[in-house]
């Protein structure tokens, strides 16, 4: 299993006092333009955030008030008669594990839980996902993310950015109708995942049509519940990234907000489709920054691969969903577990 890195503290008062600059919104949910080709694959990471690789980063950071949301864009309706999704499972004598690529944010009218999705989450008796459900619910969480996300007393994250950077910043907090000013107390990350967030939520994804919600929902009454991660996991990532690698990944963001969701909307016909090989060309076959790569996909891979080794020796029918940027491309969760000797096969 991944390890836990431990959160970076802060007094519960500074949590208290310091989230008004978004209060606005409500606590739920990599580098700077090179040249053109670098920004869309930019563009892409920062969408794959929310279509499947950190749930956390949608979950544990924003979503929009009543007063403020719009949709800004129409995301896509399913085609019709679907392959869907893509599901594969791994097996020995008394133990399945069901594999299911999720996307962490979807529009209301996506239809996708169905068939051997359906079937196989109905046969399971442990429900597993990246973090334990029900955290954004949690006030210490909140107040660990909040602790974790803010800056040292006197510091503002605008300051840390040159004049073409703000401008760039400014213009897309303007675009999405937000002060300028909301974000100057938090680290660059914090502001860069809010922000490749927003665009998607104002166009009608949401968390709570999200797939996790809904197999959370749709989950046999007495299956139990396993994570592979934890909030403080998943957000240390980011939390820990060189300060100059923060901005870079805030900047290709605001460059490319109007790109955001397009992006999103192109990588969700792939998912409903079942189309992997095209869907990890989008997400993260392109992905510029090995460094980066490595420790937002690959080792986590390798991990998960370590955790399903082990649990196959369990007897039991597991279901197993993670952001589905982990399942396709290369070195993926299967690729690992195959260099250990274990054959996957794809259900559906």
């Amino acid at each position: 299993m991944a390890p836990n890195m431990a959160p970076n503290t802060a007094p519960n008062t500074a949590a208290s006092e310091h989230s008004s600059p978004i209060s606005h919104l409500t606590l739920t949910t990599l580098h700077y333009r090179e040249s053109q080709i670098m920004t869309q694959t930019r563009t892409r990471f920062a969408a794959a955030l929310t279509a499947g690789t950190l749930l956390v980063t949608l979950q544990a950071c924003t979503t929009i008030a009543d007063d403020s949301a719009a949709v800004a864009a129409t995301a896509p309706a399913a085609a019709s008669a679907p392959s869907g999704p893509a599901l594969w499972k791994v097996s020995d004598d008394d133990t399945t594990i069901y594999l299911f690529g999720t996307v962490h944010a979807l529009p209301e009218d996506i239809d996708w839980f169905r068939g051997p999705i359906a079937t196989a989450l109905g046969s399971s008796g442990t429900l597993v996902t990246e973090i334990p459900t029900g955290f954004e619910q949690d006030p210490a969480t909140q107040q660990t993310i909040i602790g974790m996300a803010l800056l040292p007393e006197g510091e503002s994250m605008r300051d840390q950015l040159d004049a073409e950077q703000r401008a760039s910043y400014e213009a897309a907090m303007t675009s999405l109708e937000l002060p300028v000013g909301a974000f100057d107390r938090f680290e660059p990350w914090f502001a860069g995942i809010n922000l490749a967030v927003l665009p998607l939520l104002k166009a009608g994804y949401a968390a709570e049509s999200g797939v996790e919600k809904v197999i959370e929902e749709r989950a046999p009454a007495g299956a139990t519940r396993d994570a592979v991660e934890t909030v403080e996991f998943q957000l240390g990532m980011l939390d820990g990234l060189p300060p100059q690698s923060q901005i870079e990944f805030l900047v290709a963001t605001t460059d490319s907000i109007d790109e955001i969701v397009p992006t999103m909307n192109q990588l969700l016909s792939e998912w409903v489709e079942g189309d992997t090989e095209q869907l990890g060309e989008l997400m993260n076959a392109n992905l510029a920054d090995p460094v980066l790569a490595e420790a937002l996909l690959y080792s986590r891979n390798r991990n998960w691969a370590a955790w399903i080794d082990e649990r196959l020796d369990t007897p039991g029918t597991v279901f197993m969903a993670v952001g589905a940027g982990h399942l396709a491309g290369t070195n993926t969760v299967q690729d690992y577990l195959e260099e250990r000797g274990f054959t996957v096969t794809r259900v559906q």
